[in-house]
């Protein structure tokens, strides 16, 4: 029996590699900084989007949107509802957005009336960790409801974001989650990864979270 390997993941992750890149380079042409959010369902990627739209526009920036779910449109009403310009992503089985997919939406928003855009990933700790989709920076946001060790348990993500958010910093002491250990465990995977504590119901951390986002 011949034995044959097939290494479909390599080259899988390095197209969504070059398209990625495409991805920034289209974005750079039309002078529009990207982030990219991940984190799971529930951690909060779209209130944050809510909370810090209406402030970078008062900064003076135009913002859009991708907002990226396996099914349905419940998190694209919400951020339509802020009247920006916004695309619906349905990935079906696939548990995270990809470069190509993103390109599509790209052509389909009037990126002449945008210069920030937020990419809300699908809500999943592992999948998107391998595939970015072209932007300049990404945020991984965990709320001290899912336990103080979901750190330690998705390493991977927290090495490939600049940013890391501790949502529902509130609650902590109710749901008996230790938010000093979040923040050692996110800097033990990443030491230049910057943090954030945020009640984003509140709109606790925002005004620090937009400037971090707009830093060059």
């Amino acid at each position: 029996m011949h034995k044959v390997e097939v290494n479909v993941g390599v080259n899988v992750t390095e197209a969504n590699r070059r398209e990625a890149e495409e991805n920034q380079e289209h974005l750079d042409e039309h002078h529009i900084k990207s982030v990219d959010i991940l984190g799971a369902v529930g951690s909060g990627k779209t209130m944050l989007i809510e909370k810090l739209t209406p402030l970078l526009q008062k900064r003076g920036v135009k913002v859009g949107a991708i907002v990226g779910d396996c099914y349905g449109d419940d998190d694209y009403q919400r951020i339509n509802a802020l009247h920006i310009p916004t695309q619906n992503l349905n990935t079906g089985t696939e548990c995270h957005l990809d470069a190509h997919m993103v390109h599509h939406a790209l052509h389909k928003l009037p990126l002449d009336d945008i210069n920030f855009l937020f990419i809300e990933n699908v809500g999943n700790m592992v999948c998107p960790t391998d595939f970015p989709v072209g932007s300049h920076k990404r945020v991984v946001i965990v709320s001290v409801t899912e336990g103080d060790d979901v750190v330690n348990k998705h390493p991977a993500i927290f090495r490939e974001c600049q940013i890391g958010i501790i949502n529902k910093v509130d609650l902590a002491e109710a749901v008996g989650a230790s938010v000093e250990r979040m923040e050692r465990d996110m800097r033990r995977h990443n030491s230049n990864i910057r943090i954030l504590k945020t009640n984003l119901r509140k709109g606790v951390g925002i005004e620090a979270l937009a400037d971090l986002l707009l830093e060059n």
